[in-house]
C-alpha cells in the first residue's frame, strides 16, 4: 500500500530519490510498523524524534505495533531541534 512519508531537516538526504520538497509517496507492507520504515530508510532511531501520523504524534514505545498505518496515510519525521 501506499503512503506519503516526510522527513525533515537534516533527515531528509534519506529520503528516495523521487523525493520532492522532503516528501515521497511509498509502498510499504500492510503491518508495518513504524520502527519498519524507520528501519528501511535509515533513519537513526535516535534521531526519529517527533513521529507523526496524520498530525497525530506516535511516542517511542508504540512505534514497534503493527498495522498503525493504512492507505493515504501521512508519516511525517522530525529530528530533535536545537536552538531556542
Amino acid at each position: 500500500m501506499k503512503i506519503t512519508f516526510k522527513l525533515f531537516a537534516t533527515l531528509g538526504d534519506l529520503l528516495p530519490a523521487n523525493a520532492v520538497r522532503n516528501i515521497a509517496s511509498i509502498d510499504i507492507e500492510p503491518d508495518a510498523s513504524l520502527n519498519d520504515i524507520i528501519d528501511r530508510y535509515q533513519v537513526p532511531r535516535e534521531l526519529a524524534h517527533l513521529v507523526l501520523i496524520n498530525g497525530v504524534f506516535v511516542c517511542d514505545t508504540d512505534r514497534d505495533q503493527k498495522g498503525q498505518l493504512k492507505e493515504g496515510d501521512v508519516l511525517a519525521i522530525w529530528p530533535p531541534v536545537a536552538g531556542g
